[in-house]
This record gives structure tokens, C-alpha cells and sequence, in this order.
């Protein structure tokens, strides 16, 4: 057992024995991450930061039911992502719009020139707007390959897939993404 999924486990184990510290230390590792994954997913920072508070809610509540034999972060994935797609659910029942993605932290737009900053955000919005318009299945895989930098065999692993339908879903995720943002310039 790799000395992280120690750590994780162990900390499970002490909050289903009450240990308030552990649930502290628990959220002090993975909050970014979390906040992060859902900005990527729902593109709305306050929605963001209520579903990754959310989702640590979860783990408080679910800890008994943790398989101590499973790695923790793919669990907590799939409690973030099933909360990012209710919530994306629930938008779209309510206002029947596409997600609005802010400007944020989620896509940087660099410091140079005026012309070039200008271009930069143009880009950036243009981006998000399709992004937005994605299947979240089709933006999730993007977000975790480009936006959170992780490789082909973290992804397939997080979303308990094959390597190989990582990398056919990226392709075609991309291919949708390039031609959103081709109709939108």
C-alpha cells in the first residue's frame, strides 16, 4: 500500500472513530483539488466551492461505508463528479441555458502586451464558452487532461476506464471543443 493511500485510509479510519482533527487534515489536502475540479466541471466558482464543501460533507457521513481497500481520491472523485453533474442538472432544468463559465482561475489569461492580453482573454472566453457547451462527460475528460494536467493512466484510473477509452473519448471531446470554437469565431 503506497504510504499516500496509507495516510488517506488511516485518516478515514480515525474519522469513523470521531477524530475531528483527521476530517480537518482530511480537507486541508485535498480542498484545492476538490474546489479545482468542480470550477472545472460547473465553471461557476461559488457553485464550485458549495460542491466541494458538499462533497466533503459526504466523506464525513459515508466514511463508515469506505472500502478501506480502494485508493480514497477515486472515491472522492466520483462524490465530486456526481455532485458537478446534479448540480449542471439541475442549471439546465432551471434555466434551460448553458453553463455560464466565469473568468477565473479556471483559464488564465497571461500578462504581455495590451494586444496580446486582449487576444489572450478573447481566447479564454471563447474557451470557456464552448466548454460550456460541452456534454459534461466530453468536458470532464477535458478538464482533467488539460486543465488539471493529469496523464492518460490517472484518468482511466480515476474514472475506472481503459486507457484506450481515455484517449478515443479525449479525441473526440477535443474534436467537439475545436469545432464549437470554430462556430464561435
Amino acid at each position: 500500500m503506497s504510504a499516500t493511500r496509507a495516510d488517506d485510509n488511516n485518516l478515514i479510519a480515525e474519522i469513523v472513530d470521531g477524530d475531528k482533527t483527521a476530517m480537518r487534515a482530511l480537507v486541508e489536502k485535498y480542498k484545492r483539488k476538490a474546489y479545482f475540479l468542480a470550477l472545472g466541471m460547473v465553471g461557476n466558482s461559488d457553485e464550485a466551492m458549495d460542491i466541494s464543501q458538499e462533497a466533503f460533507i459526504r466523506v464525513f457521513k459515508s466514511a463508515k461505508k469506505f472500502d478501506q481497500k480502494q485508493k480514497f481520491f477515486p472515491w472522492f472523485y466520483s462524490i465530486i463528479a456526481n455532485l458537478c453533474k446534479n448540480d449542471l442538472q439541475r442549471r439546465e432544468k432551471r434555466d434551460s441555458k448553458a453553463v455560464d463559465l466565469e473568468e477565473s482561475d479556471f483559464l488564465l489569461v497571461d500578462e504581455g502586451n495590451p494586444e496580446t492580453k486582449l487576444i489572450r482573454k478573447e481566447e479564454a472566453a471563447m474557451i470557456r464558452k464552448a466548454l460550456s457547451e460541452l456534454s459534461f462527460e466530453d468536458r470532464e475528460i477535458i478538464v482533467l487532461k488539460h486543465f488539471r494536467d493529469m496523464s492518460y493512466d490517472e484518468i482511466a484510473k480515476l474514472l475506472n476506464i481503459p486507457k484506450g477509452t481515455v484517449m478515443s473519448r479525449l479525441y473526440y471531446a477535443r474534436k467537439k471543443l475545436a469545432k464549437l470554437c470554430h462556430e464561435l469565431r
